[in-house]
């Protein structure tokens, strides 16, 4: 198939196709290498939704007042040791990272930032491995090596993945990779909980990187969690403090050995903006310097259209060509990355760079961040005394300090340094951006940026003679290539002014992040989200579009269904959990027209249908319950009342009433099945598709979990004989489960029958089959759910709504199906 598009988003010429879209979107092929790639099914979903089972309830009630503050105040603890942790780490990562640069001078592991998969994961998708405690001190080492070997990476976004890990690893007291270690610690098991941590880590990633807690709050708002409350706004922001401040503690005291000067707020610090003393003429910038910003935006959201879709293709080519192949690939791909890379600095640097005049310092923005005067990181490469090379000063400087010198450096920088700086470093930054290490996308965007920036400010310095702050306009640019690249606009902006210290500096950020993600947006979408997309993960976004409205849950929900009873036997789980995938399995029971004589000598049948009654309520029902607790009271009006409305009430069983009156609204009839039987393939339409009362929801690993413990009750015997689990035992295991492939189960007898009904959750989130496609998003995507039954108005469940069946591709799929139907 011809490609008619241009770089910026290939599109297809022809609809002419062997298979239908929502063929290929269901089935997650890709039909030619130029296609887009469809989300994958095999990603799993965090549940966040909490299953209000018995053995949770009991929890509940045994927790008073006291408990909980402790419980809350154990939750801060854990909040303030995760950031703790991520400013440690952040000061690891510096003084290895600056120790190896400078030993580089005189003298392959987890790949990527990371930020892909840690928004991913707050978006409610599990990515195998991503927060394993080997990926950590993958990402910590291969960072310092990456950084410091002279490639063109930033050490910020490893450090936000590496937050994460620790925000999801630290409250768990537990690893998989010291399995042998265990410690009875048997709080925040869950993934609601494991999600919060996760939040926290993430920001206090980015506050550690930038010195910007109120920044790391805000990017974990806005890049990753689908759930937000204020609760958790407080518990992200003082995580992220307690890394800015732990981190700034440790790095004042090592670099000015001035202990608790907290002088050194973050990673990477872009210095003071400041015009010289006693000079009134200057300004950081006026009124007229916006209409210079906008146009900054527009071709710094064209730069990074363009090199999201360079790298784009450049990933696509690794996951085609180098990926599936052996992994000393990756390793040969990585060095001769740092080949090139080292060759192209050293040429550049010897034969494109001019030697200029070394500037004396004027008493203003000459500080770097570690102490060190602004002209002492000059590289004089071959140039004579009291002058420096301005290509090799950007080069052969940490990418940190060559920063410090486009925003603060008195001397000019010659317009083709400039130039040949930007394209060398846009290139190589593009074509490092996937290789196989820890690599970040955020500080060789900002020098990158820089460039940019400082020769728009040369140009109309030197050029056009006006009189502009040069360090402005290469703020002003960094922003535009960053904000061109990531797309972020509200936590980059809040960033970027904790970075600079001058709130001054707010507007023409954000006009400028606003107008370069806006130009961006026409072509194709943020680094991140095209990495994620080149995954297949199913990242949902933060709401649909509005024609979606034309569909409703029944149009895109899964119809066939496979289900458990109550009372089920262990031959039928078993059978269930080793012939199917899924996550979770409706509690049903089935309507039968001739029920008493099912009940007869079945004491499995008979279970059900005594649970399906006993779970039915009704107006009357529940006024008689009421009537039964008010007796207590001395109040002869109120055993009036009830007398009088129980008087009212006719006598017959209520339940019974209503199924009848359920069954005679039946016009097709269906089987007669026993619970003991497992659906099969030979079934019929009337047989795989009956009515079936939906009563709750019981997760794989919960039915896993009551096979290993042997919870389960003969036939012959009541099922308040089987034995009951506490909450800490049902979550025990958590997050990693045992696989029903893996249980010896031959001490079950396959005749004993397991009752699920303590253990489901009996009230989830549950939506009509008339419900518009936007509300079922906002529920699915705010509420954090991995399933949502479609009931109808009869209690009847008729199909359930997973993650796939909401991603944009499937809903397009489902809406071009809807338009040629009508």
């Amino acid at each position: 198939m011809a490609c008619c598009g241009n770089c910026f988003g290939c599109r297809r010429c022809s609809e002419e196709e062997t298979r239908t879209p929502e063929e290929l979107t269901i089935l997650g092929e890709i039909r030619d290498e130029e296609e887009e790639i469809l989300p994958r099914k095999d990603y799993e979903s965090l549940d966040y939704d909490r299953c209000v089972s018995e053995p949770y309830v009991e929890l509940l009630e045994g927790m008073d007042n006291k408990k909980a503050k402790k419980y809350e105040a154990l939750r801060w603890m854990m909040v303030f040791a995760i950031g703790a942790s991520v400013g440690l780490v952040g000061l690891f990562v510096d003084f290895f990272v600056r120790f190896f640069t400078k030993l580089k001078f005189s003298l392959p592991v987890a790949a990527g930032s990371g930020i892909p998969e840690i928004k991913s994961y707050l978006n409610g998708v599990k990515i195998p491995g991503i927060v394993r405690l080997r990926t950590f001190f993958c990402k910590a080492v291969g960072v310092l090596f990456s950084v410091a070997g002279g490639l063109f990476v930033g050490k910020e976004g490893p450090m936000i993945h590496s937050g994460a890990i620790l925000g999801a690893g630290l409250p768990q007291f537990q690893s998989i990779t010291f399995k042998r270690i265990k410690f009875n610690f048997p709080f925040f098991r869950s993934d609601r909980d494991k999600r919060d941590f996760v939040s926290a880590g993430a920001a206090a990633g980015v506050a550690a990187a930038f010195g910007a807690p109120i920044g790391g709050t805000l990017f974990s708002l806005e890049e990753g969690s689908s759930f937000w409350n204020q609760a958790l706004t407080w518990k992200v922001l003082f995580c992220s403090m307690s890394a800015t401040f732990t981190l700034n503690f440790f790095r004042s005291g090592i670099n000015f050995n001035k202990w608790g000067s907290f002088q050194l707020p973050g990673l990477l610090n872009f210095g003071e903006f400041k015009c010289p003393d006693g000079d009134k003429n200057c300004h950081l910038w006026t009124a007229v310097d916006l209409a210079f910003f906008v146009l900054m935006g527009i071709v710094g959201g064209l730069l990074g259209a363009l090199f999201n879709c360079m790298n784009r293709n450049l990933a696509k080519y690794r996951m085609r060509h180098i990926h599936p192949k052996a992994k000393f690939i990756r390793v040969i791909e990585s060095l001769l990355v740092a080949m090139v890379t080292s060759v192209v600095i050293f040429a550049a640097s010897m034969f494109l760079g001019e030697c200029r005049d070394l500037y004396s310092p004027t008493g203003h923005n000459t500080t770097l961040s570690v102490g060190q005067d602004i002209n002492s990181t000059t590289r004089q490469y071959f140039c004579t005394n009291k002058t420096y090379n301005d290509m090799a000063t950007l080069f052969f400087n940490p990418q940190e300090a060559a920063i410090h010198q486009l925003f603060h450096q008195d001397g000019t920088f010659s317009p083709v340094t400039l130039s040949v700086f930007f394209l060398l470093y846009f290139l190589l930054a593009c074509w490092t951006y996937g290789v196989s290490v820890p690599s970040g996308l955020f500080v060789p965007s900002l020098l990158c940026g820089a460039a940019f920036g400082r020769l728009v400010a040369n140009i109309l310095k030197v050029k056009l003679g006006m009189d502009i702050y040069a360090g402005t306009f290469a703020l002003i640019g960094a922003a535009a290539f960053l904000g061109g690249v990531v797309r972020m606009t509200i936590s980059l902006t809040v960033i970027l002014i904790e970075s600079t210290n001058e709130i001054t500096l707010g507007l023409p950020i954000m006009i400028t992040l606003m107008v370069a993600k806006w130009t961006g947006d026409l072509f194709n979408k943020g680094i991140y989200d095209i990495h994620i997309q080149l995954r297949g993960v199913p990242l949902l976004e933060w709401e649909t579009e509005v024609e979606m409205d034309k569909l409703t849950a029944s149009d895109i929900m899964e119809p066939n269904l496979t289900y458990v009873y109550p009372h089920t036997r262990v031959q039928s789980l078993v059978s269930i959990l080793r012939t199917t995938i899924y996550h979770a399995f409706p509690v049903v029971t089935e309507n039968r027209q001739n029920e008493r004589d099912f009940m007869k000598g079945n004491i499995l049948v008979s279970n059900n249908i005594h649970f399906k009654k006993a779970s039915i309520v009704s107006r009357a029902s529940e006024q008689r319950r009421r009537c039964q607790s008010m007796k207590s009271y001395p109040s002869s009006e109120l055993r009036n009342v009830c007398d009088e409305q129980r008087a009212v009430v006719e006598p017959a069983d209520e339940g019974e009433d209503l199924l009848q009156q359920m069954l005679e609204r039946r016009h097709m009839p269906y089987p007669n099945l026993y619970p003991d039987q497992s659906p099969s393939e030979e079934w019929t339409m009337e047989e795989r598709f009956r009515p079936l009362t939906f009563h709750g929801l019981i997760l794989r690993s919960q039915l896993v979990n009551l096979l290993m413990r042997g919870v389960c009750y003969a036939e012959n015997q009541s099922s308040a004989t089987q034995p009951r689990l506490t909450y800490a035992e049902m979550t025990e295991d958590y997050p990693r489960y045992p696989d029903i492939h893996d249980l010896d189960l031959t001490q079950l007898s396959p005749r004993m029958i397991v009752d699920v009904t303590p253990y489901m959750n009996p009230c989830p989130y549950t939506v009509s089959p008339n419900t518009r496609i936007s509300q079922v998003f906002n529920l699915f995507r705010t509420m954090g759910l991995r399933h949502l039954p479609v009931v109808n108005a009869v209690g009847e469940i008729v199909g359930i709504i997973t993650r796939h069946n909401l991603t944009h591709e499937f809903l397009m799929a489902k809406l071009r199906q809807h338009y040629v139907t009508i």
